[in-house]
């Protein structure tokens, strides 16, 4: 085996960043775990409850708003005090006197207020902030649907990638016993002076350059089981895989569903569009009624008691800083229309790019395929003959690293193949392996 051939290999390997844990599962179990237990995903679901908790917000604006008051005051300013004893309803002739009135001893009091507020009409601004509440959150939740398709898709490179770390070990098993029964042989031969010390040698030294990919194999492995577990949520795993690498032939699959990061990128839009008509009826005027009713103790039993109703317009007629963010969000609105058509495109790229990485990987496999049989063939027939000394060992030992070349190839292809095709699904907004939300 050439150092080139254990090179692309041992990058091979690399591809492959994780093993599913305890127990034979498949990559069914493995996407949903994934989806259940780890971090990222469940901060992803905080932000959804977040974003529902907040729309809930906007629409309780257009509910009453009641505010309880409670005071205790002491004081010898003069219109306070005087305003006290009036809201006592304690005012006599002689608080009328000059002299009281500049020069008033000091006055304790205390009671207390109840004030409900109801807004009317805002402009529009409650109604936008209240759409625009609605369609965050429900962007929100198609963001997180758009999250767990991609950690499906980084759970299937990761299983099949562990998948292809195996393989790759239980075929430089092979390739051990294959070196040893020539050690024995070459060994016998050499023993019997049929063949050349160097050899034996020659077949030594290939011996040692498959131990050391063994050792690179194993720490890929272990590398792989650490990474995976870290997609499920868990430290590293081990157990075996059940779903094999090779995929079956696909089923028709119904009309997919539409991608939920377009639907985030359309909520989003209207979101900004609401954004920019409630940002507009800050400069509209505003009705509101006020209810309220209030007391003021001299004592438990001296006091004075009011209530009032009023309905009341305000309208900033002119706000610099309020106009500059209506044409700010004015722009926001814009631009987050701007993403959403771009997203759109870019999904179909991506379509279109994913169908032919299928199309070529499909390709990749056959040929692999194809490859290997022949490169086994050829290790057969060159083994045969330097068994029959009509071939020197360099053939042999060149015929294996063609085969281990072709072997690597077909592993190559195959994780290609399979992680095409779950791109394929992300892409068309298709669930991954078939594996439902």
């Amino acid at each position: 085996m050439t150092n080139k051939v254990i090179q692309r290999l041992g990058l091979l390997l690399a591809a492959g960043t994780g093993l599913w844990g305890q127990g034979s599962m498949t990559v069914t179990d493995a996407i949903r775990k994934a989806w259940v237990d780890q971090a990222g995903l469940k901060a992803g679901q905080a932000m959804v409850d977040s974003r529902k908790a907040e729309a809930e917000g906007y629409r309780d604006l257009r509910l009453p708003t009641l505010t309880l008051q409670a005071q205790g005051v002491r004081t010898n300013e003069p219109m306070m005090a005087f305003g006290i004893k009036l809201n006592q309803a304690r005012i006599g002739m002689a608080d009328f006197n000059p002299l009281v009135l500049n020069h008033p001893d000091a006055i304790g009091a205390y009671g207390g207020s109840a004030v409900l507020q109801q807004p009317l009409y805002t402009g529009g601004r409650i109604t936008a902030a209240r759409k625009a509440g609605d369609f965050m959150a429900q962007a929100e939740a198609a963001s997180q649907e758009r999250r767990k398709q991609e950690t499906a898709l980084a759970v299937v490179q990761a299983y099949f990638g562990a998948e292809v770390a195996e393989q790759a070990l239980k075929w430089v098993g092979d390739t051990e016993t294959w070196v040893k029964g020539m050690e024995d042989f070459v060994g016998a031969r050499v023993n019997q002076g049929l063949m050349l010390e160097s050899e034996l040698q020659r077949l030594k030294a290939f011996h040692a350059q498959v131990d050391a990919q063994k050792a690179e194999v194993v720490m890929q492995i272990r590398s792989a089981r650490s990474g995976l577990g870290l997609l499920l949520g868990q430290g590293p795993v081990d157990g075996a895989l059940a779903t094999p690498l090779e995929p079956g032939t696909p089923a028709p699959a119904a009309a997919p569903a539409r991608r939920p990061d377009l639907v985030a990128a359309e909520l989003q839009a209207k979101a900004a569009g609401e954004g920019a008509k409630a940002a507009k009826g800050n400069n509209l005027p505003e009705v509101g009624l006020e209810l309220g009713a209030g007391t003021l103790h001299h004592s438990w039993s001296q006091k004075g008691d009011w209530t009032w109703a009023g309905v009341g317009v305000k309208w900033k007629v002119f706000s610099a800083p309020d106009l500059a963010k209506a044409r700010a969000a004015k722009a926001q609105a814009q631009a987050a229309k701007d993403m959403q058509i771009f997203k759109e495109q870019q999904a179909e790229h991506e379509t279109r790019v994913a169908r032919e990485a299928v199309t070529a990987a499909e390709a990749r496999y056959a040929a692999a395929k194809d490859a290997l049989a022949a490169a086994e063939e050829s290790r057969r027939l060159r083994e045969a003959r330097h068994k029959e000394g009509l071939a020197p060992l360099i053939e042999v030992l060149d015929a294996e690293a063609a085969v281990q070349g072709a072997r690597t190839l077909i592993l190559q292809s195959l994780y290609e193949l399979r992680v095409s095709r779950a791109s394929l699904d992300l892409a068309t907004g298709t669930p991954i392996e078939g594996v439902q939300p």
